[in-house]
């Protein structure tokens, strides 16, 4: 017996026909869809003209008339005269070369043609709520793509915590991250590839935007039997007559020049090595003894044997060095400005740095 009660289906206010912006969608679905049943082979035979006629309208007609099991009760939860549904739903079965409801005083109750019609519709709305939320949630930052840039290890620190979190709070959106030297992250953040970059130091870049963020201690890396590693803390005049390596994918020129600026005569510097190699290397090179390493607090969680981590210190104090994030100012991403949003929040006075 058709349903006359109240268990019709509910649609969404967006469902309704004389509120859907989506109704106007043509769909290419059912002139693609085989159906085996024998009692529908005629919609096989449907011209790919007819079946692009097809609009959701005449497919929300149709399932709220099967739902309701009645025409007057499915234009009265459409919001739509009851001729207006009764002659889409006659569209529809034109269109598809089939009878899809019988009807009778009773009600309407679907054919077998018309259960199968109504089994596609209902997926082909599915996906249509499907692309329209993803499309809503994409521009509100929900959902998409943003692209990170660093050169720092995010083994701790700020910048793991801050994609943590942004993560957490936002599991759609696809984060990419790409480790770069400063150089190539600056023109990948010109040319588009990238969205933002977190690193250190401030450089005045027309048309890119900056931020400061946070701060971050400088660390001396020594081989635990090496005479420094007795100390708790390192200043930068103890270095005089060690070899410091550094990567040339790391921060080398940023520590080194932090160095400079704390010894200032080239007498009281220390002989300086550069490797073009990954910081994993560079950590096996001070263990072999071939010298020590400068970098930064984020590095601590990636810990290596048979080497430890010193604070560098001057007479001012730990010295640390500035982080900045940098975005081009004509960036739309909706999910960049999640992300500004969201260091904004987590660091809105970061602490001064020396070095910077």
């Amino acid at each position: 017996m058709p349903n006359t009660g109240t268990n019709c289906w509910k649609p969404a206010v967006s469902d309704t026909l004389g509120t859907c912006s989506e109704s106007r969608i043509k769909m290419h679905a059912v002139s693609n869809v085989r159906l085996s049943d024998p009692s529908i082979r005629k919609l096989q035979m449907t011209p790919s003209s007819q079946a692009t006629r097809i609009e959701l309208r005449h497919l929300r007609a149709a399932i709220a008339a099967a739902e309701c099991g009645s025409f007057r009760q499915a234009s009265e939860l459409l919001v739509v005269r009851h001729s207006v549904l009764s002659r889409l739903i006659s569209q529809l079965e034109h269109l598809v070369g089939a009878t899809l409801f019988a009807r009778s005083n009773a009600g309407v109750v679907p054919t077998v043609a018309g259960q199968s019609v109504l089994r596609i519709s209902r997926t082909i709305l599915e996906q249509v709520d499907a692309i329209l939320a993803t499309a809503r949630s994409s521009g509100r930052g929900e959902a998409g793509r943003l692209s990170v840039g660093f050169c720092t290890s995010i083994s701790a620190g700020n910048l793991r915590a801050t994609m943590i979190d942004f993560k957490k709070r936002l599991p759609l959106v696809e984060l990419a991250t790409i480790e770069r030297p400063r150089p190539l992250l600056m023109s990948a953040l010109r040319n588009g590839t990238l969205d933002i970059t977190i690193v250190p130091g401030r450089r005045p870049l027309s048309d890119v935007k900056t931020l400061p963020v946070w701060s971050e201690r400088a660390l001396a890396l020594v081989p635990n039997d090496h005479p420094l590693a007795t100390r708790q803390v390192i200043y930068w005049t103890d270095l005089r007559s060690q070899t410091v390596l550094l990567g040339e994918q790391d921060l080398g020129s940023e520590l080194e020049d932090l160095l400079v600026s704390r010894l200032v005569t080239d007498e009281h510097r220390p002989t300086i090595e550069r490797h073009d190699v990954s910081r994993g290397i560079i950590k096996s090179l001070i263990s072999m003894g071939l010298g020590i390493g400068l970098v930064m607090e984020s590095d601590v969680g990636a810990s290596f044997a048979g080497l430890v981590y010193r604070e560098l210190h001057d007479d001012a104090g730990m010295s640390r060095i500035g982080f900045y994030a940098y975005w081009r100012q004509d960036n739309e991403n909706p999910a960049l400005k999640r992300f500004l949003d969201l260091l904004a929040e987590r660091y809105p006075s970061p602490p001064p740095a020396l070095g910077g």
